[in-house]
């Protein structure tokens, strides 16, 4: 019983380890306390010095507890960080010092029982459970001590040493040391010592368990995929429990394929989450009908026994058959085993199994405690999920769009070419010079179409561009433009080196390639500049041309484009993405300028 105690106090301890700064924060408020508590014990005794017996001894006691709370203060304020040892010495002081002051004025009414108060409520926010008990036994101890010591007379022979010295007189207080008196006031410090005890455990427990579901939490992201989000998961819970073999089994709604994930314990650490070829009877085995959504089972001799199960509201379900788990005992070798189920939505339900785990405490406890995680983390996986298959049907309607691009521009117009060419073949015998004509207009509409597919291809690369590599390659680009357009095109960076997040880099350069493309389509632009730079936390790209201009004249944000239902719809969205600002100056028949301003340390809304 004490080893799991022990045990249990050292996992919890794993699961939520104090922060430094919080340890210091509350040796400060103790010490504070102290202070306060031992400053006004000091005016009671000076409104009353009877409850002493003006004792010079109990002054001089209570002004070196004074003088010392002081000194840890101060300590407190100078030193980084409060050690282990450095708490235990002070703790050991305050249980000790109670027990001293309270031979000069005993009883539960003296203004010094108080201090036994303190050193219980010191050791409940320092520690926990058995740290405050052994506090109170301790203090009960050294009472108890002193009590035998008054018995045997020591107290008195200390008492005529000091008067034989020539000292001033102690003044002891036996009144509250007898036996009679002493049972009552030991089993208050004892039973007070449990019961700070037990709220200060179940504090530390709370702060656990949050502690693990906010950092399962932060494991959850979507760049890792649904894969990585399963192997964070399990991992984490596998270290937290100290099992040997996470598993994981899920069935998407209107399916017969079930998809099980596991995990393994290494002695060089773990394996990394890989998904199990499917079998017939998956179903059977881990998403069997049971009423139970979280259990824990056991198994000895090959025989399953003991069983823990709880229903949805965490509730213990009696006098359940183990049947359920046989499946899951024939294909694994185990001795216990966790089973908790999971809920998404409409479309996703599961279970993770944890073999072997190393449970603590009350074994319904801690299934309720990995109940509220599922519930909690659950949500979040969800999400990875829906956002995996958005991205999925995204990439097919993208797809999708450009193979309508391709069928209703370039395709259509390369059919209309072959039409002409058939034409113009059956007329070269009869007309040379309109043949001419011809064959250099179907030139233009080929090179027209070759620039069409150029760009549909340069749209459907992914682009792996960075902060190093976006200058490089915009300077690329517009080179590229010049040479396949024939417009005259310059690329001007005001920046060198800059550290912009990687959605933002590619963004710009998706922007760029987009205003490159209108220039061509629509602007009948002679002469581009692409100008890149930065100004009081903004990044800035500006594209500059000397074409049509737009519809409108002026200049317009990007507020007023989309009031007024203007400008480049593409390039708009993408600003928003990256939090950005649009602003357009179009002069009719002269030209046009886009400014894009980008903040350099806001929270961006893409990914």
């Amino acid at each position: 019983m004490l080893s799991r105690a022990l045990r249990k106090r050292i996992l919890w301890k794993h699961r939520a380890p104090i922060d430094p700064g919080e340890i210091r924060r509350v040796e400060r408020w103790l010490a504070s306390a102290r202070v306060f508590l031992a400053a006004s014990a000091l005016a009671a005794i000076v409104m009353d010095p009877g409850e002493i017996r003006s004792s010079p001894w109990a002054y001089g006691l209570l002004a070196f507890y004074i003088a010392q709370g002081m000194v840890i203060m101060l300590l407190l304020r100078w030193r980084q960080e409060s050690t282990p040892s450095f708490r235990i010495l002070v703790h050991s002081a305050d249980i000790i010092w109670p027990a001293l002051i309270s031979v000069f004025a005993a009883g539960q009414g003296n203004p010094f029982f108080l201090f036994f108060v303190f050193v219980l409520v010191a050791a409940a926010y320092r520690w926990g459970l058995w740290e405050t008990v052994g506090t109170a036994a301790s203090a009960v101890a050294l009472l108890w001590l002193e009590s035998l010591a008054f018995h045997l007379g020591v107290m008195d022979r200390v008492e005529q040493l000091i008067l034989r010295l020539h000292l001033p007189p102690i003044h002891f207080d036996a009144t509250g040391f007898e036996p009679k008196h002493l049972v009552m006031r030991s089993l208050y410090l004892l039973v007070m010592g449990f019961l700070l005890g037990y709220l200060a455990e179940q504090q530390k427990q709370l702060r656990g368990e949050r502690a693990v579901i906010t950092r399962i939490l932060g494991r959850v992201r979507v760049e890792s995929g649904l894969t990585g989000t399963m192997q964070e998961i399990v991992t984490e819970l596998l270290n937290m429990l100290g099992a040997k073999q996470g598993l994981v089994a899920s069935l998407e709604t209107n399916a017969h394929h079930v998809f099980v994930g596991e995990v393994h314990t290494l002695d060089h650490g773990l394996s990394a989450f890989h998904w199990l070829d499917s079998s017939p009877s998956d179903r059977d085995t881990y998403l069997y009908e049971s009423p139970a959504e979280a259990c824990y089972g056991e198994r000895s001799d090959g025989q399953l026994g003991s069983l823990v199960t709880l229903d949805h509201d965490g509730v213990r379900i009696k006098n359940i058959p183990p049947a359920f788990l046989e499946g899951l005992a024939r294909q694994y070798d185990f001795e216990g085993v966790v089973s908790v189920s999971f809920v998404f939505g409409q479309d996703w339900r599961g279970r993770i199994f944890l073999l072997d785990p190393s449970l603590t405490g009350d074994i319904e406890e801690e299934l309720r405690f990995l109940q509220e995680l599922v519930r909690q983390v659950g949500p979040a996986v969800y999400n990875v999920y829906l956002l995996r298959r958005l991205r999925l049907r995204a990439s097919a309607l993208e797809r999708a769009r450009f193979a309508r691009e391709l069928h209703d521009g370039a395709v259509q117009s390369l059919i209309a070419v072959e039409m002409q060419v058939d034409v113009l073949r059956r007329q070269s015998a009869t007309s040379t010079e309109s043949v001419t004509g011809e064959l250099g207009r179907i030139q233009g509409l080929l090179r027209e179409e070759v620039l069409k597919l150029r760009e549909l291809m340069q749209q459907m690369k992914s682009l792996d561009v960075d902060s190093r590599k976006l200058v490089a390659f915009l300077r690329d680009t517009v080179e590229r433009f010049q040479r396949e357009t024939g417009i005259s095109a310059r690329f001007r960076s005001e920046l060198q080196e800059f550290d912009m997040p990687q959605q933002v880099c590619r963004e710009l350069a998706r922007i760029i390639q987009e205003a490159l493309v209108n220039v061509r389509k629509h602007s009948q632009a002679k002469q581009v500049l692409v100008l890149m730079g930065a100004n009081d936390g903004r990044w800035i790209v500006v594209i500059e041309d000397d074409g049509r201009g737009f519809p409108f004249s002026g200049r317009l944000t990007h507020a007023e484009l989309n009031a007024m239902g203007k400008g480049p719809l593409i390039i708009k969205e993408r600003v928003r993405l990256i939090e950005g600002e649009l602003t357009i100056e179009s002069d009719p028949g002269r030209g046009s300028r886009l400014e894009i301003t980008v903040p350099q340390r806001r929270q961006l809304a893409y990914g």
